[in-house]
């Protein structure tokens, strides 16, 4: 028999117990930086070495991070649904951790491109440095969606969106759009979960929630999900 479609939109509460940390638990200050100077379109443009310290201390963060329970939970899923996992985070914890069909909706930081061609995207382990250039003879810049770009792989997440069977949210405030907006192309009618220490909205959405952090709540969740099987 087909597996059910399951598809998982996962945010910064994920990986914060990974240890990766998310300027919104800091007021808008990410590590000490303010976000504006360091995430933004404009800010690359003003002060691209500035932008560079930054995502070279998140990429060695990242890569010093581990995989945690609830990322282990959504890789062995697979085992009983076809799952995608639509994700917010930058970081390749989910990758570690086993799951196969990954979209990063705000690209991937041990991945770097032409500030010019987008298309030209290369793997990256240590820094990036001014100077350092892409194949066309452009600057290279963190393979990141700031603030003020468009989101390329939004599209292709809506599709995702639209296919689902049961739809997953894991620690996310549903804060950040467009990603948010997903929820207006789930279908209706199917089941729906939710796993966050903080749930942002009421039953309005038909959403069971678990309101845990995500660790704890995937051990919940994959209990809950055998009768869907």
């Amino acid at each position: 028999m087909e597996k059910k479609k399951l598809v998982v939109l996962t945010g910064a509460g994920i990986s914060a117990e990974s240890g990766l940390k998310t300027f919104r638990d800091s007021d808008g200050l990410w590590e000490g930086y303010d976000i504006n100077e360091v995430a933004t379109a404009t800010a690359w443009r003003r002060n691209p070495a500035l932008v560079l310290e930054f995502y070279n201390a998140r990429r060695k963060s990242v890569i010093n991070a581990k995989p945690n329970a609830a990322h282990y939970a959504l890789a062995e899923l697979e085992k009983d649904f076809n799952v995608t996992i639509i994700t917010q985070n930058i970081d390749d914890l989910h990758e570690r951790a086993g799951s196969g069909s990954i979209i990063h909706l705000h690209g991937e930081i041990l991945k770097m491109r032409s500030e010019r061609n987008e298309n030209l995207i290369y793997p990256i382990q240590d820094e990036i440095q001014i100077g350092d250039v892409a194949e066309d003879g452009h600057q290279l810049r963190p393979h990141i969606v700031w603030f003020e770009e468009a989101v390329p792989m939004m599209e292709d997440a809506i599709e995702i969106a639209k296919t689902a069977d049961i739809f997953l949210i894991v620690g996310t405030s549903l804060v950040v759009y467009p990603a948010a907006g997903l929820l207006h192309y789930v279908p209706h009618n199917i089941p729906k979960f939710i796993v966050d220490k903080k749930i942002p909205f009421t039953n309005q959405h038909n959403f069971v929630a678990i309101e845990k952090l995500a660790s704890e709540g995937m051990q919940e969740l994959s209990v809950m999900l055998a009768e869907y099987k």
